[in-house]
């Protein structure tokens, strides 16, 4: 009695088999690549700039979300802390009666121009009344590329959680728009501190 001897896959079915693996094998490399490109980034401990000039430096844990209240823009027109989502914000609450404040302009105009051309925006908002607006208008024009927000009622300053608590008070915002860092005091703005926060912020 003679053996059955097995058929011989065609050599249609094998060239199919083997492209089929070969697809598959491309699809999960692909799956691989995406998912690590589209895993969002751990935030970074900022709390290890808290020295020097940011020594006082409050970092809050897993970030504040920015208060909705709206503020004017140079052009006086409405703008809200949204506007801004994308950026790294450092937001310098300031008022030309506080002494502090008129100190510490000129580093704050140095950070933002050495961030010129990179997503880095720093809103100096003052909180002067209108009948200072002229006084606020000739601080600013001192400090470019520094630029005048206003927040004349103090709605924005109150509604922050917890409320700024004197000025000058900085807020910095991460580029998803929350509260990563916040300082109730002066500070030298151009420090290699508040290069480092900045930049580790922008890695983010």
């Amino acid at each position: 009695m003679s053996e059955v001897q097995p058929e011989k896959p065609s050599p249609d079915l094998l060239k199919w088999a083997i492209r089929g693996a070969a697809v598959i094998g491309v699809a999960a490399v692909l799956y691989v690549i995406v998912s690590a490109s589209i895993k969002p980034r751990q935030a970074v401990d900022l709390n290890r700039f808290a020295e020097g000039t940011l020594v006082a430096l409050d970092v809050p844990a897993g970030g504040r979300p920015a208060p909705e209240t709206p503020f004017t823009d140079p052009d006086g027109k409405t703008v809200t802390l949204a506007d801004f989502k994308g950026q790294v914000v450092v937001v310098n609450l300031w008022a030309t009666w506080c002494a502090p404040c008129k100190i510490e302009m000129p580093t704050l105009a140095a950070l933002q121009a050495a961030y010129q051309t990179r997503p880095v925006t720093v809103l100096a908002i003052s909180v002067d009344r209108d009948d200072a607006l002229n006084l606020a208008q000739a601080e600013i024009a001192k400090n470019a590329p520094l630029k005048l927000y206003r927040d004349a009622g103090y709605k924005l300053a109150f509604s922050m959680t917890p409320k700024a608590q004197g000025f000058p008070t900085t807020i910095i915002y991460d580029r998803q728009g929350r509260e990563r860092a916040r300082l109730s005091a002066p500070a030298d703005w151009n420090s290699k501190e508040v290069r480092g926060l900045v930049e580790a912020l922008l890695k983010e």
